[in-house]
C-alpha cells in the first residue's frame, strides 16, 4: 500500500479551550492537487500549520510521508510553503533572486551561505515560473502576480515533495488567479509534487484540482469536484446557490429565502 503524502487521524486543535479543528480525518494521496475550501475562521490555515509542524495538535496523529511534521521541519526538507503574507516588508531592498535563495536555507542549515549550485537552483525555479528575466529586480518593484511567482519559486527552491500554498491568489484579479492555478498544476506534473492549496475562489480551484476538502472546523466533504450545494451549505453555514458553467462550478452566492 502506498504511504499517503498526508495522513491525519482524530486531529483536534484547541486554543484557550476553544476547538479550532475537531475530529479531522484525512488522507492525501501522493501526486494529488487538493483544494481546501471554507469560510473565514474555519481553521484552514491552522490545518496547514499542523501539517507543517508549526502548530502541535491537541490530540491525534499527523504524518507527512510517514514522518512527523516536526521531524520534517527540523530537517528542513520535503515541504515547501507559501504563507498568506510571504514578505513582511515588500519594500525591503532585496532582489527576486535573493528572495528565492532564502528558500535554500532549509537545505543549507544555519550559518551556511548559498553557493553556486544554490544560485543555479534558484535561477532554474525562476525560469520555471516564467520570471527569470526579473531575477535582479527589487521585489517591491514587481506586480502582485510577479511577486507571488517569486514566492512560489522560493518554496520550490527547497526541492520539496509537498507544496503548501495558503491563499496564493488573494491579491490577484480573476484572470491572474486562473493563470496561477494552471501554472501550479503544470509544476505539480513536472516536478511530481503533491499540492495543498487553501482558497476562497471555489470556481478557480475546482477547475484545476483533483480533490476538494470543504472545511469548517470539521471536514464536511472530501471528494473530486464539482461539489454540490448541500455540501457547501454545510461548510459555509448559510444557504447558497452554486452556479455552474458546464461541469465547473463558478461562484457561490447567498440564496434569497
Amino acid at each position: 500500500m502506498t504511504t499517503p503524502a498526508v495522513h491525519i487521524r482524530d486531529l483536534w486543535v484547541t486554543f484557550n479551550h476553544v476547538p479550532i479543528l475537531e475530529d479531522i480525518n484525512l488522507d492525501i494521496r501522493p501526486g494529488s492537487y487538493v483544494g481546501i475550501l471554507g469560510p473565514n475562521g474555519a481553521g484552514k490555515s491552522t490545518l496547514l500549520k499542523v501539517i507543517l509542524g508549526l502548530i502541535p495538535p491537541s490530540r491525534g496523529e499527523v504524518q507527512v510521508f510517514g514522518q512527523s511534521p516536526r521531524k520534517l521541519r527540523q530537517a528542513g526538507s520535503l515541504i515547501g510553503y507559501l504563507p498568506q503574507r510571504p514578505l513582511n516588508n515588500p519594500r525591503f531592498p532585496v532582489s527576486a533572486l535573493d528572495v528565492v535563495l532564502m528558500g535554500r536555507f532549509g537545505r543549507l542549515g544555519l550559518g551556511r551561505r548559498p553557493g553556486r549550485r544554490d544560485k543555479e537552483i534558484a535561477l532554474m525555479n525562476l525560469e520555471k515560473l516564467g520570471i527569470r528575466h526579473l531575477a535582479h529586480r527589487l521585489i517591491g518593484e514587481l506586480s502582485g502576480g510577479e511577486q507571488q511567482r517569486v514566492f512560489i519559486a522560493r518554496a520550490l527552491a527547497l526541492e520539496p515533495r509537498l507544496l503548501v500554498l495558503d491563499e496564493p491568489t488573494i491579491f490577484l484579479d480573476a484572470c491572474a488567479q486562473d493563470d496561477l492555478y494552471e501554472m501550479i498544476h503544470h509544476l505539480k506534473e513536472e516536478l511530481e509534487l503533491t499540492v495543498l492549496v487553501v482558497s476562497h475562489n471555489i470556481g478557480a480551484v475546482a477547475a484545476h484540482v483533483d480533490d476538494v476538502v470543504c472545511l469548517n472546523r470539521r471536514i464536511h466533504v472530501h471528494e473530486p469536484p464539482p461539489i454540490g450545494r448541500l455540501a457547501l451549505e454545510s461548510t459555509f453555514g448559510c444557504s447558497v446557490e452554486y452556479l455552474f458553467h458546464g461541469e465547473i462550478p463558478h461562484r457561490v452566492v447567498r440564496r434569497d429565502e
